[in-house]
């Protein structure tokens, strides 16, 4: 399944006129990564208060879908920001979940770690735009979960769960680069 991923930056590199969007880090590391990043979350659950809740705030799936028909780079932009601002979220104030920080800190780690090894897979790396929508998405996370209900272990284990969505479905519009060529 890498294989096919790398042949669809390949023949992409092929149609296009600028430099190659061949990225051997997809090709070797994404997959592997993306399932520690989820395996760590799942971590966290078990050291977490199990909250009944649900936040009441919509995730993006139509962001998704337009990200799922838009470009290569520009499927790899949208989970760089995804990635990225995962991570911004994470940084927050997370004392009251009760989590062991050494696993908080790898987590940190392997999503900065996939942002930056999708970034270099982007082969224009002028400056280019971030969702607005997406960026107000975890603005809104941040306020109405996080901030709303104290930092609380219920709103972070809220924000773990939202989290593990957007991995999968990062993990998915990453991999669907290499389905094309089939």
């Amino acid at each position: 399944m890498l294989c096919r991923m790398f042949s669809v930056f390949v023949c992409l590199s092929l149609y296009s006129s600028a430099s190659s969007l061949s990225c051997r880090w997809v090709d070797h590391k994404f997959s592997h990564l993306s399932r520690t990043s989820m395996d760590l979350l799942d971590t966290l659950a078990h050291n977490s208060t199990n909250s009944t809740e649900d936040a009441e705030n919509n995730f993006p799936n139509n962001l998704y879908s337009q990200a799922s028909k838009a470009s290569a780079e520009d499927k790899l932009r949208f989970s760089v920001q995804i990635l990225e601002e995962m991570a911004a979220l994470f940084e927050e104030d997370h004392s009251n979940a009760s989590w062991e920080e050494q696993t908080v800190d790898r987590f940190l780690f392997v999503v900065t770690k996939q942002a930056d090894g999708l970034h270099s897979c982007i082969k224009s790396h002028g400056h280019k735009r971030k969702n607005k929508k997406l960026q107000m998405y975890f603005k809104r996370l941040s306020h109405r979960v996080l901030e709303q209900m104290g930092h609380s272990a219920e709103s972070w284990e809220l924000i773990r769960k939202e989290m593990k969505a957007h991995l999968m479905k990062t993990d998915q519009l990453v991999l669907s680069l290499l389905s094309r060529i089939n």
